[in-house]
């Protein structure tokens, strides 16, 4: 496919919504440039292909926390210039970028850095200059939010939280208020340090909505600090990968695993994973397995919970399935994945599939009228002060495995917001032996009202 050179340039969203994320394809008809590749970069040379278009540079806002990226494999791969900041310690080759530089890729993508601190020190956002403006913001600007600035440990927080809030404001004064706000943050990514709002926003927009740029410094850092609350362990590893160069991952199907070695695995303590909803996972299931549906954010929580030395098996109602997982666990780095199955419980295991009960807020209630029943609260610790149920015990699903013994004994109910992380929990303690049931039901619209007395948030003030 051959194409020509237009006037206005082209700005392709390549999602990844499983982890929160968005990269970047942008071209004028003959080349392109990449901002912030995921690491399975197959999905970015398959968008040129179609566009019919060239990559000839890649760029980086900065050393990802939250996945393993692919610039330095798609820079490889392609030829392409690849644009890190000459400030960044890293160990490969690339093309040093600093404040104030400009690339000009072609006669209309003309690129320009921006240093915006505060998601890290060294964060760079790219301003695309001309008639159709845009800013590539990374972990700065997000939409109605910003970057978390807690990512680099403690002692920095407070001093990238202010900065976070000096380069919203560079932005918003060095730009025009048409010029479009394109994150690679804030979708469900935990490098958000608030929920993000909406699917698209301009910096005319972000200054009528963004409290970066409607509070002072001091109210922006308390705001700040005061929302953070916990993130996915598996961040410490993604930043030592990037600043190594990290290879494309491999994709190649996993070996099969019969049923003979998946009570092998299950015996040995390695983490067999059942990516099918949490409804199939609960009408039957292979005892020992663990619940993590690839209708949530499948990666992000078995990243967070996987022990260190640990492998994963897959079990999956198909080949596509175990494909998707494969591809999601490469984006956090987990490579090696020990076998997977596909089928159903009957194909796993030679004796009686085991079951999770689901029930509801309103079958709590009830239930609490008949005999005596721990809750245990697997949100966040933020989550949890904003309102809990009365006696719940909170230990947040990133940590359960390093706090089982904190579980009440007896029967366990557990909850979460929705029911997605109660399931991985409820599955996480009944592998360990323990009577539970998970609560597949909405804590906002129904936990009030179905009866169990519920601890409010203090007002402030």
């Amino acid at each position: 496919m051959t194409t020509t050179a237009t006037t206005t340039p082209t700005v392709l969203t390549i999602e990844t919504s499983s982890l929160g994320d968005r990269s970047y394809l942008v071209h004028d008809g003959q080349v392109a440039l990449v901002i912030d590749p995921q690491r399975d970069i197959d999905r970015v040379l398959a968008l040129a292909r179609q566009e019919g278009v060239r990559v000839t540079h890649v760029f980086e806002t900065h050393i990802h926390n939250d996945y393993v990226t692919g610039g330095y494999a798609l820079a490889r791969e392609t030829g392409a210039a690849y644009h890190v900041n000459a400030d960044d310690d890293v160990s490969f080759d690339r093309v040093p970028v600093r404040d104030g530089d400009v690339v000009e890729v072609s006669d209309i993508l003309r690129l320009r850095a921006v240093h915006t601190p505060g998601h890290t020190f060294t964060h760079l956002s790219y301003a695309l200059e001309g008639d159709h403006p845009y800013v590539f913001t990374g972990g700065s600007l997000l939409f109605g939010s910003t970057g978390r600035p807690d990512l680099l440990g403690e002692e920095h927080t407070e001093e990238l939280a202010r900065l976070q809030h000096r380069s919203a404001h560079r932005l918003a004064g060095e730009l025009p208020e048409a010029a479009q706000v394109m994150p690679t943050h804030g979708f469900g990514s935990f490098c958000s340090a608030t929920q993000t709002e909406g699917d698209a926003s301009t910096i005319g927009k972000e200054q009528e909505k963004n409290p970066a740029l409607l509070l002072t410094v001091e109210e922006f850092v308390r705001q700040t600090l005061d929302g953070l609350d916990l993130y996915p362990a598996y961040y410490a590893r993604m930043q030592p990968a990037n600043v190594a160069g990290p290879d494309a991952p491999r994709l190649d199907p996993p070996g099969r695993a019969d049923k003979d070695e998946l009570r092998r695995r299950i015996e040995a303590g390695d983490w067999v994973v059942d990516l099918r909803t949490r409804t199939a996972f609960s009408a039957g299931h292979l005892p020992g397995s663990f619940s993590f549906g690839l209708d949530g954010q499948f990666s992000t929580w078995l990243g967070w919970m996987l022990p260190a030395g640990v492998t994963v098996t897959l079990l999956a109602g198909s080949a596509e399935d175990v494909a998707e997982a494969q591809r999601e666990l490469s984006r956090i780095g987990v490579d090696d994945l020990a076998g997977a199955a596909t089928g159903g419980p009957a194909d796993w295991t030679a004796g009686e599939p085991a079951t999770l009960p689901l029930a509801t807020f309103a079958d709590l209630a009830q239930v609490r009228h008949h005999r005596p029943v721990s809750v245990l609260d697997v949100r966040n610790p933020k989550e949890h002060a904003d309102g809990h149920l009365e006696g719940a015990v909170n230990v947040p699903l990133g940590q359960l495995v390093d706090r089982l013994d904190e579980v009440p004994e007896g029967e366990v109910w557990v909850h979460c917001a929705s029911g997605y992380r109660a399931t991985i929990g409820a599955s996480v303690l009944q592998a360990a032996g323990r009577d539970v049931v998970a609560v597949d039901d909405s804590f906002e619209e129904n936990a009030g009202s179905a009866g169990v007395p519920l601890v409010e948030a203090p007002e402030e003030g």
